[in-house]
């Protein structure tokens, strides 16, 4: 890292741990951990934010350079703006903001008031994008409107989840009426866009609808790709030497469950194993990003697995409210 970065890391983890202190001497045993944390924290935020940056730019090329010119609609709250903006005329961008407002509102109660803010940037972006920047209408062909539409809009959607945003809202609906219906987050987003359609269907025309079907499950098959499958739950297995330092901060920061299996290392020394805890959680798709940076804060050598899960039931996951 740059010498005058880390100086100004050091100079702020210093003044913070003295004035927890209450001014006492503060030596750099203490401030070396408080300064790797920055560290890990400014380095994930980086990374998160190019791929948002990158998400809204590439989701305002498939609107501006395939939908929206040839009067095409999709699912979620986008499909819902572009709708908005067929039957009324007025520009894009406002029912962006106004149409995914209550959902982020919602977000802010159910996942955390960090990734709803860090959500609003992205949509408020995307809004200016939409406004100010001049895409080129590629094609007029509707089959590859709605194909490649669709495909750089969802590419631009999934790139947002893996910066720790969304740019649609409807996701966050799915996810908080799953916890107090009987139904899974997929079913939820489905009966969504079936309205969303049927309303198209009927302002618009069949033809329009049943090509923003195809456009809808492009954007949600490139999702799909860019987060690693439409499946909401990761199963994630921690291997780590600080292995109860995790533990308590999957428990206090992510407020999440986890289960300990006892298990062995098998790369000990002279080939003998040696016993050590295992840890395993789930986690939403959407708290991946923050679960990594927490890990990296605490050991960057953890051996993580993380697999797809298909769906829970029972648990606490979707019982108890994000946070």
């Amino acid at each position: 890292m740059n010498p005058i970065f880390s100086k100004i890391l050091v100079d702020i983890a210093r003044k913070r741990l003295e004035s927890k202190q209450k001014n006492k001497p503060v030596s750099k045993k203490q401030i070396v951990p408080l300064v790797r944390r920055f560290q890990v924290e400014i380095s994930h935020a980086v990374k998160e934010y190019i791929f948002i940056i990158i998400g809204v730019f590439s989701a305002g090329f498939g609107l501006k350079g395939f939908l929206l010119p040839n009067r095409f609609i999709d699912g979620g709250a986008t499909g819902i703006s572009l709708l908005l903006q067929n039957v009324t005329n007025l520009d894009l961008s406002y029912f962006l903001i106004l149409v995914n407002l209550p959902f982020l509102i919602l977000a802010s109660k159910t996942i955390g008031l960090k990734f709803a803010i860090r959500s609003i940037a992205a949509i408020a972006l995307l809004a200016f994008v939409v406004h100010f920047v001049e895409y080129p209408t590629i094609t007029e062909d509707k089959l590859l409107i709605s194909v490649f539409g669709g495909f750089f809009l969802g590419l631009g959607i999934g790139m947002s989840m893996r910066g720790g945003s969304v740019i649609d809202g409807t996701e966050v609906l799915a996810i908080f009426l799953s916890k107090k219906l009987s139904l899974t987050i997929g079913d939820v987003l489905l009966l969504i866009n079936i309205l969303i359609f049927s309303v198209g269907a009927y302002i618009l025309s069949m033809e329009t609808a049943l090509y923003a079907i195809l456009t809808y499950l492009s954007a949600a098959k490139t999702v799909d790709f860019v987060v690693d499958g439409v499946e909401e739950y990761v199963g994630v297995t921690i291997i780590s030497e600080k292995h109860d330092a995790l533990r308590i901060m999957l428990i206090e920061k992510l407020r999440r469950a986890c289960t300990i299996y006892a298990g062995k290392g098998g790369f000990g020394a002279h080939g003998k194993s040696y016993d050590k805890d295992i840890i395993y959680t789930i986690v939403t798709r959407l708290e991946l990003a923050k679960l990594q940076t927490e890990i990296d804060k605490i050991d960057k050598k953890a051996f993580i697995v993380m697999g797809i899960v298909k769906d829970l039931k029972g648990g606490m996951i979707k019982k108890k409210p994000l946070k």
